[in-house]
């Protein structure tokens, strides 16, 4: 997909972190956009801001836990302009660093719940209330489903399974849309450490889906892992190196995204490898 200009993008989580950065990049291509977040606050600040490159800009409060929401976001997008190029479904969660080390049998089924709901049931329920009608459209476009590179690591936790989901999820449909011959393709975006506030999700975190993480009542290893985590987080590329990312991916029609470091990048290649000769899964 070449032309961007006056094209329609449509962006979850675009209130913060890469959405924000991917709605900045887009609208400095020209693209008219729709916007949406949970935080009605931010998402009003990010609407204002992305107005100052003089395309259209539509601000929709949405939870992509939500199958309703995200089917009034559909509607809300092609009802404002007709059309829909490009759909972002990034809107992700992580219930804290310490999530992440968890054994699956510890922590709460809310985690799983709130964490699948978001990461996975977000992209889904996105997929379904666009494609078809993106594809009765008949334009050319292209669908990015944010993921992780825990999507392409092993954990037994929240986070790394609902990120595996996407990852299936997105190639399948890439798949589908060739087999189609549909004007439609599909990327997967799977960033390493990237600087946002992806591990502060928790302040979205509703009534009904859980009690927030008590890192105090953590073992000492969770404790350290989540502080070592965080730090090399707050390490790692900006959100403006992801956003130039699904850019590329979009115009050149690449599959998979990989804003990453190289040291992940290693333990991936090592993972896919010890698949291939049927080895035993490396411990950490």
């Amino acid at each position: 997909m070449q032309e961007l200009n006056g094209r329609v993008a449509v962006i979850t989580g675009a209130a913060s972190g890469i959405g924000l950065a991917t709605a900045h990049r887009l609208a400095a291509e020209g693209m008219d956009l729709v916007l949406a977040d949970i935080e009605p606050g931010p998402l009003a600040q990010a609407e204002t801001a992305l107005g100052a490159y003089g395309g259209r800009v539509l601000a929709v409060p949405t939870d992509v836990s939500s199958e309703a929401a995200v089917q009034a976001l559909a509607d809300a997008a092609f009802s404002a302009f007709g059309s829909v190029h490009v759909l972002f479904n990034n809107a992700g969660v992580a219930a804290t660093a310490a999530t992440l080390r968890m054994r699956a049998w510890e922590g709460s089924l809310a985690d799983w719940d709130w964490t699948m709901g978001v990461n996975f049931l977000g992209v889904l329920y996105g997929v379904r209330a666009f494609v078809p009608r993106m594809l009765e459209g008949g334009h050319e476009g292209h669908i990015v489903n944010t993921a992780s590179m825990a999507g392409l690591l092993t954990g037994a936790n929240p986070y790394n399974v609902s990120k595996h989901a996407v990852v299936c999820l997105s190639e399948g449909i890439y798949k589908d849309l060739r087999e189609m011959g549909a004007k439609l393709s599909a990327s997967v975006l799977c960033p390493g450490l990237i600087n946002t506030r992806i591990l502060d999700a928790e302040r979205n975190r509703g009534d009904g889906l859980g009690s927030h993480t008590d890192m105090a009542a953590l073992r000492q290893d969770l404790q350290r892992f989540a502080t070592g985590f965080e730090s090399a987080l707050k390490g790692g590329y900006p959100p403006d190196v992801v956003a130039e990312t699904v850019l590329d991916g979009i115009r050149e029609d690449r599959f998979y995204l990989f804003p990453a470091q190289a040291f992940i990048l290693e333990q991936v290649s090592a993972r896919m490898t010890a698949i291939i000769q049927g080895a035993n899964p490396a411990t950490r």
